[in-house]
């Protein structure tokens, strides 16, 4: 099969300007050459999601869904060889290196050796990486979160370019309320935060928000150990009284990367109270081993925050009590209505000009949530009905609001409600 595209020449992609220059992929490239080419179009078109696969042209993900750049051409089975390898090297050109004596080059061999030779083994590696340059003026992109697996067309990559720069909670579609309540309830001593959602509802950027805020204005140990690492937290700040200087965050922090900084995620989670934080975010909890290290952390006087894949507060505590065996769940309740703080559950809708966030938020500030709660386990009817008092927001009443402002359309809200048998009003 041929590597050029039969597109002579970049057609506009459906919704976007014709702003992407006449570049393709060609025979001798080498790895970071292909992924400059791809991350430079990217740029352009301002799109952060990649899904690369041999034998096939690039895929972008949009806001209407998948676009082919086959005006780049298709990637051969050696070229996507090239650019895994070129990802593996750039992931250990990012790391420390401590303990290492070799020189840089040699340990870039070795790391994509033995990266390579675990791939095989598993069929399937994550892990985040620097920028690659995307021209000739020093241009990069921003950092990487990679995975690569094997499919019947054989080598994919599906790639997420991040941002380098965290967000603030006001520009996320978060009321001004909400926002304030969670930041609130992260300067509280001890607890358990959790925000859920399915992948690529945005939690890692609300959780990213969060703690930015919090080693801004407050002075904290913060220990995160994740799988990958998506955000990269900053030493300093913006000086409040001189603007244009930069001063030293109050807060510390010490951010681990499963693979990296720490042999595996259940090592992380065995050491990560013996570095004496005040706050530790886990990246997700996984098993039930990482379910009791956030709840005993909790319980032992640390603010803990983490993720779960689940829509709504309801189904997340379902989720954590599958976790357990049934005689372990009045305890395993009893324990959450004590330790738990909050439930920031979201997703993203394809809006009509744009993605919109919505969002199910239960606060645990009183003891009717708590006893609701606490007697999860004899019905949800209880704790439902809880998250409609006052403080509370319902997954399903967001959606009517973003209706009735004419963010998202019926038909996306139909198929993103929860309660089936509730019309929009």
């Amino acid at each position: 099969m041929s590597v050029f595209a039969t597109t002579l020449e970049p057609p506009p992609l459906p919704g976007h300007a014709q702003t992407v220059a006449a570049v393709r992929f060609a025979a001798g490239m080498n790895g970071r050459e292909l992924l400059g080419i791809i991350f430079r179009v990217c740029s352009e078109l301002k799109v952060s999601d990649i899904q690369m696969r041999a034998a096939r042209p690039v895929y972008i993900h949009t806001n209407k869904g998948m676009e082919k750049l086959d005006f780049l051409g298709i990637l051969s089975p050696a070229q996507m060889d090239a650019i895994l390898k070129e990802l593996i090297s750039n992931r250990e050109s990012g790391s420390h290196g401590f303990g290492q004596d070799q020189d840089l080059d040699q340990r870039v061999d070795e790391k994509i050796h033995l990266a390579i030779a675990d791939f095989a083994k598993t069929r399937v590696a994550d892990f985040s990486c620097d920028g690659i340059p995307m021209g000739a003026n020093g241009e990069r992109s921003g950092r990487l979160r990679i995975q690569a697996h094997l499919s019947s067309s054989g080598l994919g990559i599906t790639c997420r370019i991040l941002s380098d720069s965290i967000p603030e909670l006001e520009v996320l579609g978060i009321d001004p309320d909400t926002t304030s309540t969670l930041r609130h309830c992260v300067l509280k001593r001890a607890g358990l935060c959790l925000v859920t959602g399915p992948t690529g509802s945005g939690k890692s950027t609300t959780l990213a928000s969060l703690i930015d805020w919090l080693r801004r204005h407050h002075p904290k140990h913060i220990v995160t150990v994740e799988d990958p690492i998506e955000y990269q937290y900053l030493d300093d700040m913006d000086d409040p009284e001189y603007p244009g200087h930069r001063i030293p965050s109050p807060s510390i922090i010490t951010q681990q990367e499963v693979g990296r900084d720490v042999h595996s995620y259940r090592q992380g989670l065995k050491d990560v109270l013996r570095k004496a934080p005040h706050v530790i975010l886990l990246g997700e909890i996984r098993d039930r081993e990482a379910m009791e290290t956030c709840m005993e952390a909790a319980q032992t006087g640390h603010l803990v925050l983490s993720t779960l894949h689940t829509t709504g507060a309801v189904k997340t505590i379902g989720r954590i009590l599958e976790l357990y065996p049934k005689e372990s769940h009045t305890a395993v309740l009893s324990r959450l209505a004590e330790v738990l703080i909050f439930i920031h559950s979201q997703g993203l809708l394809a809006g009509i000009q744009r993605r919109v966030l919505t969002y199910e938020f239960l606060h645990n500030n009183d003891d009717a949530i708590a006893s609701a709660i606490a007697n999860y386990d004899g019905g949800a009817r209880s704790l439902e009905d809880v998250i409609r008092r006052t403080g509370n927001i319902e997954w399903d009443t967001n959606l009517r609001r973003l209706l009735k402002q004419g963010l998202i359309t019926h038909e996306t809200f139909e198929n993103a409600k929860m309660n089936r048998n509730d019309d929009a009003t």
